[in-house]
């Protein structure tokens, strides 16, 4: 059995560790901590070696041009008017990261800072997002962000269903390009978007479905989290069940 000091000692730890991902409290009933001990060393196990690690037998599979076709992809949508959303933003929030990765994030649009930036997930959502990436295992840099819509909805409104499926081609094209293992979907227009679903997203998060043979994990937008805190739990929950995606799981 472990001694007093010991139990102190990794109790600290362990709130050290949940304090630089956001929380501000620990549960007090153990249900309410979805794989806050036994799941720990999953995630902090992993490095950013596991993220850029060639998997035996890809060779083949493998596409080298991932980024030009990006950069085509981007090249098609131009300075794009096809839809009402192109009225009042500054840029075109194509998305980011790295085309090779396992692992992509898609949202909703791009908001005030990011439509400025034309950049994904930059304002207070982003910094909570890439904690939770960090967190995971991962750099920002590592993974692929994008958004359901690529211009700001005036006045951070929800992007409206003509606007959705003006977009939808080249989200879909993205995913094509980028090939990832997993995506985690983040908020209900995403999930709602890339499933064609009506489900609430309290419904559709914590279990896997699937867009173009990719498994997609549903939770909860950054923002929304910031303003309901208690919602971290639950998507840390989700997080790690992608973690274990990724790990053949």
């Amino acid at each position: 059995m472990k001694n007093k000091a010991g139990v102190i000692k990794e109790l600290r730890k362990a709130i050290e560790f949940y304090s630089e991902l956001g929380f501000e409290y620990l549960p007090l009933k153990r249900e309410d901590i979805p794989g806050l001990i036994s799941k720990k060393t999953s995630i902090t196990g992993r490095g950013t070696a596991y993220a850029n690690q060639n998997r035996a037998g890809d060779e083949d599979n493998y596409v080298p041009d991932k980024k030009d076709a990006l950069k085509n992809l981007r090249k098609d949508i131009g300075d794009c008017h096809r839809c009402k959303l192109s009225e009042n933003r500054k840029n075109i929030v194509f998305g980011e990261g790295n085309p090779d990765t396992e692992l992509m994030f898609i949202g909703e649009g791009p908001g005030r800072d990011e439509d400025i930036q034309a950049r994904p997930f930059v304002g207070d959502a982003g910094k909570l997002l890439a904690k939770m990436i960090l967190k995971m295992g991962f750099r920002r840099e590592e993974v692929y962000i994008a958004n359901i819509v690529k211009c700001r909805p005036p006045y951070n409104r929800d992007p409206e269903q003509d606007e959705i499926t003006t977009c939808r081609p080249y989200v879909e094209k993205q995913v094509e390009i980028i090939d990832p293992r997993v995506i985690i979907s983040l908020g209900r227009i995403a999930a709602q978007s890339l499933l064609r679903s009506k489900i609430p997203i309290s419904k559709l998060r914590g279990s896997f479905h699937d867009f173009q043979n990719i498994p997609v994990m549903p939770t909860f937008h950054p923002a929304y989290l910031l303003r309901n805190p208690k919602g971290k739990w639950l998507t840390w929950d989700d997080m790690q069940k992608v973690l274990e995606k990724l790990k053949g799981g």
